[in-house]
């Protein structure tokens, strides 16, 4: 079987939910090459620093343009490091509620080791580097959403300073 170009976006910035089983299927269709493909799911909680409900809801903002220039970037450096045939990227915006879907990274490859070690790596770029602001809706109020220490760690594993953005 030929391997045929599909046009699906390697990044969409939307308000909307995705379907996970559709985005797989779309990048990965067409390409006999493909033995693998990863995937990760992130979903709002409803909370912060372990307890429970304190998060009614989450505000996620961005830079139109300058944000997919960024996330096309990270998927750029994904294909330099690992063998991997095929990437998406999706990340909503808006207002969101515990249990919804925020985020959806998925990659393709002729064997899982580099699908796995994609999707971590475009996942650690993206939670610190990506140029997202969040906040969150606390019984305290409003509060924007600092980085954290972890994700920086997460991303100096691969050899990357995180800048702050």
């Amino acid at each position: 079987m030929a391997h045929l170009q599909v046009s699906t976006p390697r990044v969409c910035i939307q308000t909307g939910d995705f379907d996970v089983s559709a985005e797989i299927n779309a990048l990965r269709a067409h390409d006999a090459r493909v033995g693998a493909v990863c995937s990760f799911v992130g979903t709002v909680r409803d909370r912060t620093a372990g307890t429970p409900g304190s998060i009614s809801s989450m505000e996620l903002e961005h830079y139109p343009g300058m944000t997919e220039k960024a996330i096309e970037a990270m998927i750029d450096e994904a294909h330099k490091r690992f063998d991997i045939l095929g990437a998406r990227v999706i990340h909503r915006i808006g207002v969101l509620h515990p249990l919804d879907q925020i985020v959806l990274v998925a990659v393709t490859s002729a064997h899982r080791g580099e699908s796995f070690q994609a999707c971590e790596f475009l996942m650690d770029y993206l939670k610190t580097q990506a140029p997202f602001w969040k906040k969150e809706q606390t019984p305290e109020g409003a509060r924007w959403v600092d980085a954290r220490v972890s994700d920086d760690a997460a991303l100096a594993k691969w050899g990357i300073e995180a800048r702050n953005i």
